[in-house]
């Protein structure tokens, strides 16, 4: 899903791929594929820890994802340009603003491949046991897998493609299996005691919504490639919230036939909770085909992001307001330095976790928060820019009802805050300072800016 800058100078795209436009099933394939990855995969065993009150976070994440993905598809009507969230916040807020979302957008990219890769390891388990009782083997393989698919972007768009398309056909089988047939199999015993955590039910219920927020990250997967996509201001809506929709039902019908036929002390230790559950319904066979459509799932959201990874940085790069190398691109037309750039700090994160004291389930919970508050003020940014284009141009919008979108707008941005609040204490402090990270770098973008346009001493 190949995004440019609003320039198409230096490098824009050409070829086959960028004439045919994506159309509504493209695009919804898009965002389902993007969206489904390695979270659903892991997540009941995470949400057991809450109980059955984590149901009820699932519900407000639901709710707030669709506003979101309401927020983006007004959006992409207003700003039909490539760049998705940093290209919204800039015509919204204006460069600073621009940046920082492009740089915390491309730190939750390589920080969720870290979760994505260990999520993968976790579930290939299932065939290379060694991989449960070795942190060097298990870090090597998720290390393996991302260069490998950093390899296979760094060949062409067209290759990671091909990828993309197959392993998203495969990961639905096993998925939808479980979401519509799994619930003759649910024990309501094991959602007993309902909040498990032994607290208030507002904190379980945040820090849940915090988890599966994780999981629909990627809902604005179709309005970064906004230039490739035909009549993108009707089929970019229809795709983020039609995409949205159908991730949601299998996401919770999932989440509660996993649950349910798994006992809450058993399903908060399983490293693979849907193969698990599929074992339990319908025996080992059904163990080993989940964990297969796992591995392959993870790995394919691991090759979409990957391309993402590169992509945003390329889009911001080409206006001046990322380092003028992750706009460059290779013989094979990719960001090649972006992409490799963000695979060695995705190695440097799973290697510092590894390194750690915590499980499997406990790195990705981590890895999966920082990620996520590292999206969330893209998003916060992004709920808040609609309300700027309609103060900053109102005679453009003179006469249109508005109060609809307002309080959508202002739904999403509310949503947010409270998801950060549920990401905790510690990745609040790692994430916000991976995003003040950024200000020197843009500090220094302006200063070799302001250096390029000084007129040259006489000689």
């Amino acid at each position: 899903m190949p995004a440019g800058g609003n320039s198409t100078k230096g490098g824009g795209r050409e070829g086959p791929a960028a004439k045919a436009g994506l159309g509504l099933l493209a695009c919804t394939s898009l965002v389902v594929g993007n969206m489904i990855g390695s979270g659903i995969f892991l997540l009941p065993s995470s949400l057991a820890l809450y109980g059955g009150i984590s149901l009820v976070g699932w519900a407000f994440t639901t709710l707030g994802a669709l506003c979101l993905a309401l927020v983006f598809a007004r959006l992409a009507s207003l700003v039909p340009k490539a760049g998705g969230p940093y290209a919204y916040t800039r015509v919204g807020f204006g460069d600073f603003a621009g940046f920082w979302v492009a740089w915390g957008y491309w730190v939750s990219t390589w920080a969720g491949n870290a979760a994505i890769a260990v999520a993968m390891v976790s579930y290939l388990r299932i065939f290379v046991p060694g991989l449960g009782s070795s942190t060097f083997l298990a870090c090597a393989a998720a290390a393996a897998a991302v260069w490998v698919l950093t390899w296979v972007n760094c060949r062409g768009i067209r290759v990671a493609g091909w990828v993309q398309v197959v392993t998203t056909v495969l990961k639905l089988v096993p998925l939808v299996s479980i979401a519509l047939f799994g619930i003759f199999w649910m024990k309501v015993g094991h959602f007993i005691p309902f909040n498990r955590t032994g607290g208030s039910g507002f904190s379980a219920v945040s820090a849940a919504a915090a988890l599966t927020l994780w999981s629909f990250l990627g809902l604005e997967a179709a309005t970064i490639p906004a230039d490739a996509v035909e009549k993108p201001a009707r089929t970019i809506p229809r795709a983020t919230i039609v995409g949205t929709l159908i991730v949601a039902a299998v996401y919770v019908l999932g989440t509660v036939a996993v649950m349910g036929a798994l006992p809450p002390d058993l399903l908060a230790k399983s490293g693979a909770p849907f193969a698990d559950a599929a074992r339990a319904m319908w025996g080992d066979w059904a163990y080993y085909f989940v964990g297969f459509g796992a591995v392959v799932s993870t790995f394919g959201a691991l090759n979409g992001w990957i391309l993402v990874q590169g992509q945003l940085p390329l889009a911001a790069a080409r206006d001046r307001l990322f380092p003028g190398q992750f706009g460059r691109l290779s013989r094979t037309g990719v960001p090649a330095f972006g992409l490799v750039v963000s695979s060695l700090l995705v190695t440097t994160l799973l290697a510092f976790n590894y390194s750690g004291s915590r499980g499997l389930v406990g790195i990705f919970n981590f890895v999966i928060l920082l990620a996520t508050l590292s999206t969330l003020v893209p998003y916060a940014f992004c709920a808040m820019a609609e309300l700027m284009i309609y103060v900053q141009d109102r005679p453009r919008f003179r006469g249109e009802r508005l109060a609809g979108s307002v309080t959508i707008a202002l739904a999403a941005f509310a949503y947010t805050v409270w998801a950060i609040y549920g990401s905790g204490a510690e990745a609040v402090l790692y994430g916000f300072l991976l995003l003040v990270a950024g200000i020197p770098v843009y500090v220094w973008l302006r200063r070799q800016q302001a250096g390029e346009a000084e007129p040259s001493p006489r000689s």
